[in-house]
């Protein structure tokens, strides 16, 4: 059973802001010594395995592609680096093929990205399945650009037959049946969308190795975005059936909002934890039905899988400005937001851990629960009428429903109650003997 923890405190011993510093400047792809050196930042910290899959291996309807690595690019005018990778890596469309050439103004722009409505922003570009080059660069110093001189544009990229690498860690539990935790490691330079993601994913892993026994197993995969998604899936048909949760983990950096897309199941175990949790939260919150656009759920929630898998996020994907861009760094990003992020999960995880369905012992009429050794109810009544405990109140719904039907979680919901709130209530009851687990 997942104990009780000082969140805090095991933050703080994560340094998790010493290791968004070090993986931020780093030019990651689906691919690549980026994704390899960032994994292994985080390995340095929690010991993690790595799965390899070579190029060109057909991993559902996809094909992992040629191993992509990049050392240098720029477009110079007058011996003058007017875009400069080292600079900031998004400058680059991620996967581009090297290039070495003078060229003019007119050729330069067919290979050029930018967004007139974020004047000051750099997009995030990339071709990984088709041959190509480009740069990006903000608005106003497209703006800028002399149309009458010639253009030095180098990228000093290269492919070769390499692997796809992804890092899929167990943590056994008393069942067999698993927790799912992913993220993802793929987005070059990114703060909100890409590391906020395996950031409260690394303290989540932190936190269920240190309490355990649990009484689920828990695996925590880290992938590139999508092709990692399908290999994962492609390599782990025989174990997905023992899925019965999981929660992606993105966007967990910015804004006070909570928003919840259940799976495609919409009614299963993920979902009815996230949204108890949600529900009775401080913070604003938005429950969306399973779409297919997104991220990696797109992979786990398809036909012939449909797992239970969902995402709880801040403010969503495309639903803030700086999605995809430059300006999603580390002035966007709120490290007491991925607090209370690591937080709402940790309290989805619990909900999990000690939902169970209770069958009553007493199953004619209601027990006499004052002669308990335990102490659940009054001896001695007072004589005026006085409202009842909530906690009092759960205790009598759960007799009176605990059939073998309905779980705790339920019961709770349909009372408006949030379970973890009432975790020293369901002991007492077992304690009692008046229920027991169905």
């Amino acid at each position: 059973m997942i104990q009780d923890i000082n969140l805090d405190q095991i933050i703080k011993n994560l340094k998790l802001k010493k290791i968004f510093k070090k993986l931020y400047p780093i030019c990651r792809s689906i691919t690549g010594q980026g994704f390899e050196e960032s994994l292994d930042i985080l390995n340095s910290v929690s010991s993690l395995n790595k799965k390899k899959v070579k190029s060109g291996t057909k991993v559902l309807d996809w094909t992992v592609p040629d191993e992509w690595n990049i050392k240098d690019a720029y477009v110079k005018v007058n011996n003058k680096k007017i875009i400069d990778f080292k600079s900031h890596n998004l400058h680059v469309v991620n996967y581009s093929e090297k290039v070495n050439k003078t060229i003019s103004y007119k050729e330069l722009v067919k290979h050029l990205h930018y967004l007139p409505d974020l004047p000051n922003a750099i997009p995030y570009m990339h071709s990984y399945y088709k041959k190509y080059w480009g740069f990006c660069l903000n608005y106003n110093q497209f703006k800028k650009l002399n149309k009458k001189v010639k253009y030095k544009v180098k990228i000093d990229s290269s492919f070769k037959r390499g692997n796809l690498i992804y890092s899929d860690n167990l943590i056994p539990g008393k069942s067999k049946k698993e927790i799912l935790i992913y993220t993802y490691l793929c987005h070059p330079q990114m703060a909100n969308h890409e590391l906020s993601g395996p950031l409260t994913w690394l303290a989540l892993y932190d936190i269920i190795k240190k309490t355990r026994p649990h009484n689920y197993s828990y695996r925590f995969v880290i992938c590139p975005e999508n092709i990692g998604a399908a290999a994962f899936l492609h390599n782990n048909k025989k174990k997905l059936k023992n899925i019965e949760a999981g929660y992606i983990l993105n966007c967990l950096g910015h804004g006070k909002l909570v928003t919840f897309k259940k799976s495609r199941v919409g009614n299963s175990l993920a979902d009815r934890a996230a949204i108890n949790v949600i529900k009775h939260s401080k913070y604003p919150y938005k429950i969306l039905n399973f779409f297919s656009e997104g991220s990696d759920e797109r992979q786990f929630c398809s036909p012939g899988f449909n797992l239970p898998v969902c995402l709880v996020m801040r403010k969503m994907f495309t639903e803030f400005k700086e999605y995809h861009t430059s300006l999603d760094n580390e002035k966007f990003i709120n490290f007491n937001t991925i607090r209370e992020s690591i937080s709402i999960h940790y309290e989805i995880l619990l909900t999990i851990e000690n939902n169970f369905i209770p069958k009553a012992k007493i199953i004619y009429g209601t027990p006499q629960l004052s002669k308990s050794k335990i102490d659940l109810y009054p001896e001695i009544m007072l004589s005026k009428k006085r409202k009842k405990s909530d906690e009092t109140k759960l205790m009598l719904e759960i007799l009176n429903l605990a059939e073998g039907k309905l779980d705790l979680l339920e019961i709770c919901e349909r009372k408006n109650y949030k379970f973890i709130d009432f975790l020293n209530l369901y002991k007492k009851l077992l304690k009692s003997g008046y229920i027991k687990k169905s």
